[in-house]
């Protein structure tokens, strides 16, 4: 069979996402007959070389001792454009390639050259849907090692970048970076149409809406259009009649809104209604008696008429 997308044989699988081939021991899945061969070995290899430090096992001596370099400090091999050293001859051959701007490696789809062929294998999963490592808490897919370590951490809770400041913890660097400037009062995004600034490119981008008139988010029920993801959700309590927050707050004329109050004879009715203060002065003739009003049962839609109301 011939890949229709790049002309080449055996492959196809790839570009579809398609597994086929199992490992009998673990199942994992892959496009290939020959990987679960090469995977088998991980789980029947014997590895006799252990490291006294961490534990970790090496099927050759040659393994274990390129490996203590690592605890040792120990970088033999040197540089001589920049002085840098390193634990392995192949991670010194790729650092030599800065200098001399090889890129031996080649995505032949898009033409584009990598100096590490690890580097040509995590671009190809851009385009062939390929995501590797899974989580063993939920089966999510990543298609990179380092978003599947970042992944897990929603399952441990662990939190390792800490706010020397207030003592707040994240689970990412790059959100942790965002928080202090909370502390600094950065605001490194500057908008070219008012001049308004923003500790965050994405704020920018939703502020920028109100100048572009962009308002990307519809609702599937009315058609109605927002410029943010959060006043789509906001309007759709509408349509779906959720109302998650209660107040539980006698009535009171003297707040100034009333915002989820009127009055309908004798009785009241929960609407949002502002005109209702006059109203309520009228019928009851005292600014603030809370014996004339029974406790407020409402259920109302959103956290911010919540505050309003108390």
């Amino acid at each position: 069979l011939i890949c229709a997308m790049c002309g080449k044989k055996v492959h196809y699988r790839t570009h579809r996402g398609e597994r086929s081939y199992s490992c009998d021991h673990c199942g994992k899945d892959y496009t290939r007959s020959d990987k679960p061969k090469q995977h088998i070995k991980t789980h029947t290899v014997e590895k006799p070389f252990e490291c006294e430090q961490c534990g970790t096992e090496f099927k050759r001596a040659v393994g274990l001792k390129r490996h203590m370099r690592i605890h040792t400090g120990r970088k033999p091999f040197e540089c001589d454009q920049c002085g840098n050293t390193f634990i392995s001859a192949a991670q010194f051959k790729v650092h030599c390639r800065t200098h001399t701007g090889e890129r031996p490696y080649s995505c032949d789809l898009f033409n584009k050259e990598f100096k590490q062929s690890g580097l040509l294998k995590r671009h190809r999963r851009i385009y062939t849907e390929e995501k590797p490592f899974e989580c063993d808490q939920c089966g999510k897919e990543f298609r990179w090692s380092s978003a599947l370590k970042k992944h897990r951490r929603i399952h441990t809770g662990e939190k390792p970048f800490e706010c020397d400041q207030c003592g707040k913890k994240f689970r990412l660097s790059s959100v942790l970076m965002i928080h202090r400037r909370i502390h600094t009062g950065e605001k490194p995004f500057e908008c070219d149409q008012c001049g308004k600034t923003f500790t965050q490119s994405a704020t920018l981008k939703k502020h920028m809406r109100i100048h572009t008139g962009e308002k990307p988010f519809e609702c599937d029920q009315c058609g109605g259009k927002f410029t943010g993801s959060d006043a789509l959700k906001e309007h759709m309590k509408i349509h779906t009649g959720e109302k998650p927050f209660e107040c539980d707050q006698y009535l009171s004329v003297t707040l100034r809104a009333l915002p989820h109050v009127t009055c309908r004879d004798n009785d009241l009715i929960f609407i949002k209604g502002p005109a209702l203060l006059v109203k309520l002065k009228q019928k009851i003739g005292k600014k603030d008696s809370s014996e004339h009003f029974p406790p407020c049962i409402l259920r109302i839609p959103t956290t911010m008429n919540l505050n309003i109301t108390r």
